[in-house]
């Protein structure tokens, strides 16, 4: 057998391994995806006359509504991946990656798996999301089939990202409560990006900080491509974001995993 095939072979078998998990423990993702469905009911229905009267559009629930959802489907998989850390830290902690280093299989199929799984976990968990948000309301009737194709790939484009920055962080983790405490800036940066405000209503100090981050232009991209915004720059910004934390948090992870820490 070609050391391909041995690759996708136990790939696919440590991917099945990570979904009969997360069918047979739902709790975690479940609990970690109430976060973006709360916080989407919140604004719209107790801040969103208020918010988007304060951002010049008056007391428009509904305009809103198509500001807060790009930015929450982002946050989404942030939340997801969270469950990828405690996922990736158990099983070095538990003692199931000692077993798997002893046996013929391919050594990067175990994170492979993780990463796979994970990823379709985010991108089913922005399905719901987004089936929340269409159901109170959000509609995005200018995007066409390309537009939406495009957005689609920047959502598992992220997804992706994210997931292996939560590997590595899962990785370095001594137990599965210091791999949650790690992640949770893939829950914190969306809350200060361009998700619930605009950048320009931010006080001046703080207009960097929210700028100057991977949330920011995905979220300003998403938005154009679901709305008909300007994307400007962050068209090329976002994908360059993602394209850098997947490859930190490839090396990454390869580099801890590969040596044997924990």
């Amino acid at each position: 057998m070609s050391s391909l095939t041995l690759a996708a072979r136990n790939s696919s078998t440590m991917l099945r391994r990570n979904l009969l998990h997360a069918r047979r423990y739902p709790s975690l993702t479940l609990n970690l995806l109430l976060t973006p469905i709360m916080l989407l009911l919140l604004f719209v229905y107790v801040f969103g006359d208020t918010m988007s009267a304060g951002m010049g559009g008056g007391a428009d629930r509904s305009a809103y509504i198509a500001y807060l959802v790009p930015g929450l489907l982002l946050m989404t998989i942030g939340s997801t991946t969270v469950g990828t850390a405690v996922s990736v830290s158990n099983d070095m902690t538990e003692g199931i990656v000692a077993r798997f280093r002893t046996m013929p299989i391919h050594r990067g199929s175990v994170l492979a798996g993780h990463v796979v799984g994970s990823v379709l976990q985010s991108v089913a968990s922005v399905v719901l999301v987004g089936a929340v948000a269409a159901a109170i309301g959000f509609r995005s009737t200018d995007a066409t089939a390309l537009e939406w194709l495009a957005a689609f790939g920047l959502l598992a484009l992220f997804a992706t990202a994210l997931t292996w920055i939560a590997v590595g962080m899962g990785l370095v983790s001594p137990n599965a409560e210091a791999a949650g405490n790690n992640a949770l800036p893939l829950i914190f940066l969306p809350l200060i990006s361009s998700t619930f405000v605009p950048i320009d209503a931010m006080p001046g100090w703080f207009q960097p900080v929210a700028e100057y981050q991977p949330f920011t232009p995905a979220v300003e991209t998403l938005r154009g491509l679901l709305l008909g915004t300007e994307i400007g720059h962050n068209g090329w910004l976002a994908p360059a974001w993602c394209l850098a934390l997947c490859a930190l948090g490839y090396f990454w992870s390869r580099s801890v995993f590969d040596g044997g820490r924990k």
